[in-house]
């Protein structure tokens, strides 16, 4: 069975934020119930942001687990089933897994499931393959499509990681494309400001460029290390040795880049 429902207490998700009393979107589905995904969902239930929450994971456990807590009003292994309605999408899945994620939606906008101006963003560490995923789906580009990037993370990864509180003090990246109205960029602005984070608007191919520098090349260098080191004849030694500045190295290389 692939679609879970759960009647949950609501209270949480209808309580006041500071800026309005009614919560900021209707439902929220998120994709991708990995460190991001489920972070945000998270911080979304704990600030009251949205009436509804639901999610798409194809690690089912994940899903009943989320019903469980009380995070998530219904989720399942396919969009179709619980995405009726939302009024905002976030993509929490691999890069490379963006476009059949485009694909879908695309399906639940023509069938009419969604608004043609639903709004559309996504979590992933680069940009313009994550728009250039969107146009090769879209016949043009959809009006709430506002790709972003928040700069958070830790060493441990998946739905028991989570934290709601992992965007506080963090920056969130969003490229405004030409083609993305203002109200769904506003209105997503204000999502991550409310769960803690600053946001800093960037041009995509900027965004790929200095990210390229700041985050993947530390994470490729962190890997590439502690490979080359656990090879070693003496690595018991190595590593039973090592200092705070090796071991920030392996939390890096620990980490899901």
């Amino acid at each position: 069975m692939q679609k879970i429902n759960h009647t949950v207490n609501i209270q949480a998700a209808t309580k006041l934020t500071p800026s309005s009393a009614q919560p900021l979107f209707q439902q929220v589905c998120v994709i991708g119930l990995g460190l991001i995904g489920a972070s945000l969902a998270q911080a979304i239930k704990d600030n009251g942001l949205s009436q509804r929450l639901v999610a798409v994971d194809r690690h089912l456990p994940s899903i009943e687990e989320a019903i469980q807590h009380g995070l998530l009003d219904a989720g399942s292994a396919i969009l179709s089933e619980v995405v009726s309605g939302s009024d905002l999408i976030v993509i929490a899945v691999p890069v490379q897994a963006v476009q059949a994620v485009f694909v879908d939606i695309k399906a639940a906008m023509d069938n009419g499931q969604l608004a043609i101006d639903c709004i559309i963003t996504d979590v992933c560490s680069t940009k313009v393959n994550i728009i250039d995923a969107a146009k090769a789906v879209f016949e043009t580009l959809p009006t709430g499509l506002v790709p972003a990037h928040p700069i958070a993370g830790a060493e441990n990864s998946g739905y028991h990681a989570r934290r709601a509180t992992l965007f506080v003090n963090h920056s969130v990246i969003i490229c405004e494309l030409p083609t993305t109205s203002h109200l769904a960029i506003a209105k997503l602005r204000q999502l991550w400001e409310a769960v803690g984070a600053s946001v800093m608007p960037m041009e995509a191919a900027h965004h790929d460029a200095i990210l390229a520098h700041t985050s993947h090349l530390p994470h490729l260098l962190a890997f590439n290390l502690v490979e080359q080191l656990a090879s070693h004849d003496d690595n018991l030694d190595i590593f039973r040795y090592a200092a705070g500045g090796f071991r920030d190295f392996t939390r890096i290389a620990a980490s899901d880049p």
